[in-house]
């Protein structure tokens, strides 16, 4: 008999937003307008339900077609270079999800919201 399961997307966002913060040269993760609506909106459940969810703002999960795709807004530290840290998250959270969920990312978005200067 095989059991069949299925792992939500909020939980997947929580395990990748886990991912995206532990890169080096992310500050913060950053929610962006549309991020904000799904932040609400998922508050807005979990205290219908009596649940806490992960912090996941900044990220957003889609799976259509059998295809999982990861999308990430964050600010990124002034002394690294924006390119390098945003391809770094999206190998830390391609392998971390998989780690954790035994998912296959298919593909993950970085947008870079803003780049924090140095404190002087």
């Amino acid at each position: 008999m095989s059991v069949d399961y299925v792992i939500a997307d909020p939980v997947i966002a929580g395990v990748a937003a886990r991912a995206a913060i532990a890169t080096p040269g992310v500050v913060r993760l950053e929610p962006g307008l549309r991020g904000l609506v799904t932040a609400w909106t998922r508050a807005a459940r979990g205290r219908w339900k009596g649940l806490d969810p992960a912090p996941s703002d900044g990220v957003r999960v889609r799976t259509a077609d059998g295809r999982l795709t990861v999308e990430i807004d964050l600010v990124t530290a002034g002394a690294d270079q924006a390119a390098a840290v945003g391809r770094a998250v999206q190998r830390s959270v391609t392998r971390f999800v998989a780690e954790q969920t035994g998912l296959a990312v298919d593909e993950v978005w970085v947008s870079i919201l803003d780049i924090e200067p140095e404190a002087r």
